[in-house]
């Protein structure tokens, strides 16, 4: 029934509620630690040492939230390339959702670099043989494309609304017409930016996989390859989708709407066959070069990528492949957050399991601080995203003008 849902602000539901403030209470206690990070430095409140130069703020923060963004340029693929109109009511959530992570991924990187004030250099100074260079630019020129793309729904909301009050009520024209040149210039322009959000997308997800590349013998065989940076793509490619699907049924329950289930089904119908074709390119690689003789050894590193590669691919690439799985809300919503984790435990593997740094005395683990840090910034993204979706056109919506007229149509067609 997506022809008579138009995207509209969520007004029906009231904003504090209990779980809000638990998530309230969670941000307060990360901005605490913040604190201590910025007037103590690192040693004050992390784990990390010169033998672990990266942690959780990394792995998660910055490696998982770029590949759980990447529903953004998955849907927008679909929806303006391949031009898959029944998926565009998830255009939208999708874009917030990666506009979101991506943001985050940056404040991520801004809180663990030891000299935070230099964050611009890479603006300035370019080292071109550098992975990291690559990613910086192409994260830092994505985050404003994103930003870029969400200008029509902020214009959208308060065309011929502006409404100041007091000594800058005469800013109400000014501001009106800046949003209309906005709204007239990215109509004409907006697919340039689609076009170099998909591509630059596709460039930093395969980079953070060349990071590892290099990290060499540091790296456990099992995750080790020349074909990293693809597997990184790939992974990125087939948790794009499941991201949508979990974020979607997650907002529906909390904001009392009705999911759009199929647009959701036709989602997880294509989803049986991306985690294919990655499954594939991950057992073909072990079969080569022969690393499967290490999950003989029981340890560590052997235990987490049995449960990587069988409950975050295995698992739900059959489930979706399930009709009954497809139409039910329940196990559609299991299957994403199946892949959802296993990408999510993929790049931890990569980034903490994996990597074993030489000369290390001891082995890491998250202090309190970082942990507190790390579930702070998920709930203030949570928050975020329920601020934005009540007050701006994001959520396709009933729209109560144009239902009365397509039940009489579909009525009409009946007789």
């Amino acid at each position: 029934m997506e022809y008579y849902m138009n995207p509209a602000p969520v007004k029906k539901v009231k904003f504090l509620t209990r779980g809000v403030m638990i998530l309230i209470l969670l941000v307060i206690n990360a901005f605490v630690f913040l604190a201590i990070r910025f007037f103590g430095g690192l040693g004050a409140m992390t784990n990390l040492d010169n033998q672990h130069p990266w942690g959780i703020w990394i792995a998660i923060d910055v490696a998982c939230g770029v590949a759980l963004a990447a529903g953004g340029f998955t849907s927008a693929a679909l929806g303006h390339i391949i031009h898959k109109e029944e998926y565009k009511v998830i255009l939208r959530p999708a874009l917030l959702t990666a506009m979101l992570g991506y943001t985050f991924v940056a404040l991520g990187v801004f809180v663990d670099l030891g000299r935070y004030y230099f964050i611009w250099h890479p603006l300035i100074y370019w080292n071109g043989s550098s992975p990291l260079f690559e990613v910086g630019i192409c994260v830092m020129t994505y985050v404003t494309v994103l930003y870029i793309e969400f200008i029509p729904i902020v214009t959208e909301r308060f065309i011929g609304k502006v409404n100041l009050k007091g000594i800058f009520a005469s800013l109400n024209k000014m501001i009106d017409s800046l949003l209309r040149f906005l709204d007239r210039g990215l109509a004409k322009t907006m697919f340039i930016f689609i076009i170099a959000g998909i591509v630059l997308s596709t460039l930093h997800q395969s980079s953070l996989g060349t990071l590892m590349v290099i990290a060499g013998p540091k790296m456990h065989p099992l995750w080790q390859t020349p074909i990293l940076p693809l597997l990184f793509l790939l992974s990125a490619i087939a948790v794009g989708f499941p991201m949508i699907i979990f974020e979607s049924l997650i907002a529906a329950r909390s904001l009392g709407l009705k999911p759009e289930m199929k647009v959701l089904s036709g989602l997880g119908r294509m989803m049986g066959p991306m985690l294919g074709i990655y499954f594939a390119f991950k057992l073909g690689d072990m079969l080569i070069r022969g690393t499967f003789v290490y999950l003989t050894e029981v340890n560590t590193q052997s235990i987490m990528f049995v449960i990587e590669v069988v409950v975050g691919v295995i698992i739900p690439m059959r489930m979706f492949f399930s009709e009954k799985v497809l139409n039910s809300r329940l196990w559609l919503f299991v299957a994403s957050a199946l892949t959802v984790l296993g990408v999510f435990l993929n790049r931890i593997n990569n980034f903490l399991v994996a990597y074993s740094p030489p000369y290390a005395f001891k082995s890491y683990f998250p202090s309190v601080g970082e942990i507190s840090v790390t579930v702070g910034f998920i709930a203030l993204l949570v928050l975020l995203y329920r601020v934005i979706v009540m007050n701006f056109p994001v959520i396709s919506l009933p729209d109560k003008k144009k239902l009365p007229m397509v039940k009489y149509a579909i009525k009409g067609g009946e007789q």
